[in-house]
């Protein structure tokens, strides 16, 4: 198996050292392990110092794209160059890379497609008290939208299966964690956690100017990963709730016009049409969202077929080309192309 360690970096040349100075260089179950670095706009050192510690591999953005894109053409570049596994750790050197060796060992064992490092969130003491509740609320909204149990979902210490980066697909500008444990779940992949214990604070987030910012951005990320999957359940239960809470009036109307007081009570029957008519809107997205529903997981299904061709053996050969020279060289064949 080929395992991949992708670093995700932003002007880190002071951390990146730290970061590869307990990198494993075997694991057991792992043939070979290789280091990429997404240069995410760095404007400093940083792909100096990778490239003077050995680094052999790079992803580069003329500037910043955030890190759910940086992920994203990480794996891309792994996927590409045969990855089996891949790990994404940070450039700030939060993380334990000693404890890369474990976190890979659930999917070696083919225990789980997706391992999640678990920081223990609740023994950090740069955390604030706030800072922690929000970090278990959510976690619990998250495995609520996902039908998962992972306890640190917004840890992006992780390790995947070749299988599972097939059937991901990432959507969001912000950060790829919550949004892949909801698709995850939704999608049946096998996912569990790791306890890890994090590294000495280097520097503040750049992810994010406060907290408050931080659960904005992340609580988007949640109700739109959810909608994806599971809009239909929120039109199901409006419908309901609507139809019943539109039945009381509109049968208190029908009693007291059998009692020949309906004149008085139209109240209760304009109530109730209301209330019956949002039912019926309710009903009417509630199908166009099972029609999307059904076309997004056919969509899927064929992303999926496309990806397992394009990161295919053969076509794994004429991205190396594309590495060794810039482009395809004349020689290559037609085919290749």
């Amino acid at each position: 198996m080929k395992l991949f360690i992708q670093i995700p970096c932003l002007n880190e040349e002071q951390t990146l050292p730290m970061v590869l100075e307990h990198m494993p260089t075997s694991i057991p179950g792992i043939d070979s392990i290789e280091l990429l670095i997404i240069d995410d706009g760095c404007t400093d050192r940083t792909v100096e110092v990778a490239k003077n510690l050995g680094i052999k591999h790079f992803v580069h953005h003329a500037k910043p794209m955030g890190l759910a894109r940086a992920f994203r053409d990480g794996v891309d570049y792994a996927l590409k160059h045969g990855a089996d596994v891949v790990v994404n750790t940070d450039g700030d050197n939060q993380y334990p890379s000693e404890a890369i060796g474990e976190l890979v060992q659930p999917i070696v064992r083919h225990e789980a497609d997706i391992v999640v490092g678990d920081r223990q969130t609740a023994k950090i003491a740069e955390f604030s008290t706030f800072k922690k509740l929000m970090q278990r609320f959510g976690s619990w909204v998250v495995n609520k939208a996902a039908g998962t149990h992972i306890p640190d979902a917004a840890s992006g210490f992780r390790a995947y299966s070749r299988n599972s980066l097939l059937k991901l697909s990432i959507v969001t500008e912000f950060s790829y964690c919550m949004e892949t444990i909801i698709q995850a779940g939704n999608k049946r992949i096998a996912i569990t956690s790791y306890a890890i214990t994090t590294n000495p604070k280097t520097r503040e987030s750049r992810l994010f100017s406060n907290i408050f910012e931080h659960m904005a951005k992340s609580g988007g990320a949640i109700v739109r990963s959810y909608l994806m999957f599971r809009a239909h359940s929120i039109f199901k239960w409006s419908t309901i709730i609507f139809g019943l809470l539109g039945m009381v009036p509109f049968v208190r109307y029908l009693v007291f016009l059998v009692q020949g007081e309906g004149g008085a009570h139209l109240q209760s029957l304009l109530v109730g049409i209301v209330l019956l008519v949002c039912a019926l809107i309710s009903l009417l997205l509630l199908i166009i969202s099972e029609l999307l529903r059904i076309q997004r997981k056919l969509v899927e299904d064929q992303l999926e077929r496309t990806k397992e061709i394009l990161y295919s053996t053969p076509y794994q050969r004429i991205w190396a080309l594309q590495d060794e020279y810039g482009s395809f060289p004349p020689e290559t064949d037609a085919v290749e192309r």
